[in-house]
């Protein structure tokens, strides 16, 4: 990592219902990312995933805290908005629904490029063909010229997804934003676009910020990992250190049911995340937390805090494991006990 260049500091973020309820989407989220490095932000639907990934563009305000690039706050001024959307792209889940059916491959691939003036300041001196052409070989379309006139319809899942990744590469970004991004692909097309994003942190520099439900890819692709819950980062680390040793009990609930990993019994959790209007109090996890309902909380002497006790905002540390659980602060003092969930 290189320096911090796009960070959430303990952001809210609020949407009022038609029902005229407010529904606290987010709440209190740290989270930095920088040159060079992978960060999987995980969690089930619904858990503020993409929240989060639109905050950090700027394309939501927080209602608290602020989102800071390059160490300063945005400030959702028009110049500060177009720089940051120009270094840090987003690549959306749904090629087939992102690309507009109507234009070519050449000109989906232009567009960026046209709205921020950037083939008339090509310090390379190139033309606009030839960075569409760098792009699009860059994202693993070659050769690209064979590609420029055919419509999204005449493509495959893995080509489409490769022309929004050119897209976002032909504005020369720093760091990428991919929400599930490989969500909609084959099994067999999953591990070219994940190699591909890891081949352009490694040769570009690029920070990458993958956006997912699959626990599985992100022990293949990220250096550190943040698991969020309701609204919150829970657990946060590197990723080696959460995925070995997961404290928290949605963590591991999340990890047990990764099919690669046959050595955890799967972990089912009862209902769905609860309405972000209605947070429970206390651990927010605690109506759906397995430690609660086996009895572990209560063995441990906690479950009166899992119920009642709210927990800190954990930092945005990209060094250290943290997790906000009274079980998994109590255990780490104390050591692990027999009722430990995985």
């Amino acid at each position: 990592m290189t320096g911090r260049l796009l960070e959430a500091r303990n952001v809210s973020v609020e949407f009022v219902t038609r029902s005229g309820h407010v529904a606290r989407a987010l709440d209190g989220v740290n989270l930095q990312v920088g040159a060079g490095e992978v960060v999987a932000l995980v969690g089930e639907s619904g858990s503020g995933k993409t929240t989060v990934a639109r905050t950090m563009l700027g394309l939501e305000r927080p209602v608290a805290g602020e989102v800071a690039f390059d160490g300063e706050p945005l400030g959702y001024s028009g110049r500060r908005l177009r720089e940051l959307r120009r270094r840090v792209q987003m690549v959306l889940q749904d090629p087939a629904g992102a690309l507009n059916p109507r234009q070519t491959v050449y000109e989906s691939v232009a567009e960026g490029m046209r709205l921020h003036g950037l083939a008339a300041k090509d310090p390379a001196g190139r033309t606009e063909t030839e960075m569409v052409a760098a792009a699009m070989a860059s994202a693993g379309l070659r050769p690209p010229e064979r590609l420029f006139l055919r419509y999204p319809h005449e493509l495959s899942g893995g080509q489409r997804q490769r022309v929004l990744i050119a897209g976002a590469l032909a504005l020369g970004p720093e760091l990428l934003i991919a929400d599930e991004p490989v969500s909609s692909l084959d099994a067999s097309i999953r591990g070219e676009i994940l190699a591909l994003l890891l081949k352009l942190r490694d040769e570009l520099g690029l920070g990458v910020l993958v956006v997912t439900h699959d626990l599985g890819l992100a022990w293949n692709i990220a250096d550190r990992i943040a698991v969020m819950y309701l609204g919150r980062v829970v657990e946060a680390g590197p990723t080696e250190e959460v995925l070995q040793a997961p404290q928290h009990p949605y963590t591991q609930a999340l990890l047990s049911v990764v099919p690669e990993i046959e050595e955890l019994r799967p972990v089912v959790l009862t209902g769905e995340i609860p309405d972000p209007t209605r947070i429970p109090g206390g651990c927010r996890f605690h109506p759906r937390c397995p430690a609660v309902a086996d009895g572990s909380a209560a063995a441990d002497g906690v479950e009166r805090s899992c119920r009642t006790q709210p927990l800190e905002v954990l930092p945005a540390d990209p060094q250290g494991h943290h997790t906000a659980c009274h079980l998994a602060a109590l255990r780490s003092s104390t050591g692990p006990r027999t009722g430990s969930i995985v």
